[in-house]
This record gives C-alpha cells, sequence and structure tokens, in this order.
C-alpha cells in the first residue's frame, strides 16, 4: 500500500468512532452562518468525489485541468442539513475507503502530473492528494472541535 492509501484508511479508522459519538441534534446545529456538522462533513463527501475525478484524470491521463468548486451551492443543493448523520458518516466512510483503493493503484510516475483546479497554479498530481488528505482532516478536526485544527496548502493558493 502507498503511505497516502494507509494514511486514508488510518484516519478513516481513528475518525469515524469519533463521528459516530456525535449526536444527531449536535450534528445539526448550525452556529450562525457557518455550516453544520452534517454540511461540513458532506462538504467532505462532495471533496472525495471532486478528487476522485481529479486524480484518476491525472492518473490516466497525465494532467488535469478542471474546475473548482463551488461549497455552499454543492452542500445546499445536496441537502445534508437534512440528511441523517449516520447516513452521511457511512457515506464519507465508503468514499474515502474507495479512494484509498484507487490512490494504492496510481503509478508512482503519474505523481508528478499536472493538475490545474480552477484555474490556481499548477500543481502535481502528489500535491494535489497531500492536499485532499489535509484539508479534510482540517474540516474533521473542526467538526469534531478540537483545539488544533490541520492547515492544508490549497487553501493559500485557492483550491
Amino acid at each position: 500500500m502507498t503511505s497516502f492509501s494507509v494514511r486514508l484508511l488510518n484516519a478513516i479508522a481513528a475518525e469515524e468512532p469519533q463521528l459516530r459519538a456525535v449526536s444527531e441534534q449536535a450534528a445539526q446545529a448550525k452556529p450562525g452562518d457557518k455550516w453544520s456538522k452534517k454540511q461540513e462533513l458532506g462538504h467532505l463527501i462532495d471533496s472525495s468525489l471532486n478528487n476522485r475525478v481529479r486524480f484518476v484524470k491525472a492518473a490516466l491521463e497525465g494532467k488535469f485541468d478542471g474546475p473548482g468548486y463551488d461549497g455552499d451551492g454543492w452542500v445546499d443543493l445536496a441537502g445534508y442539513a437534512e440528511a441523517p448523520w449516520v447516513r452521511l458518516i457511512d457515506h464519507w466512510k465508503m468514499s474515502n475507503e474507495s479512494l484509498a483503493v484507487l490512490l494504492n493503484r496510481i503509478p508512482k510516475e503519474r505523481m508528478s502530473a499536472s493538475c490545474i483546479i480552477g484555474g490556481a497554479p499548477p500543481v502535481t498530481l502528489e500535491f494535489v492528494i497531500e492536499d485532499y488528505i489535509l484539508h479534510m482532516q482540517h474540516h474533521l478536526d473542526h467538526i469534531l472541535a478540537r483545539e488544533k485544527i490541520t492547515t492544508y496548502p490549497g487553501a493559500a493558493i485557492g483550491f
């Protein structure tokens, strides 16, 4: 297994029980104009789907040049705020387990494939994968109200 696959599977194993410990009521609470925990986990589901396309296209075609992501629009349209919390956790877990399989199958030579996301400067596929894992951890830290929130490099370049 690649280190990315292992990191993703380890994160799932560590975070899933903690997510399941959050009550439906706590997951639904919306703090002011920010996303609820349900909406934020839904955002991570969307991120896994968007990044799956990026990873596959870069691995198969040697490059990716595609759109960014309208987080608020996707989260709203998907109706995550009304979805059962346990269903969102299950979806998040399954989509990331599937990504771990995919990451393990990407040829090493494709990790240097150029990726342009939403017109941001080009980065490598390896950077996009690393950013995806850190982005996921950033939001999980926030959902689980941790004191230390993981940072991720993609935030600084606009995707």
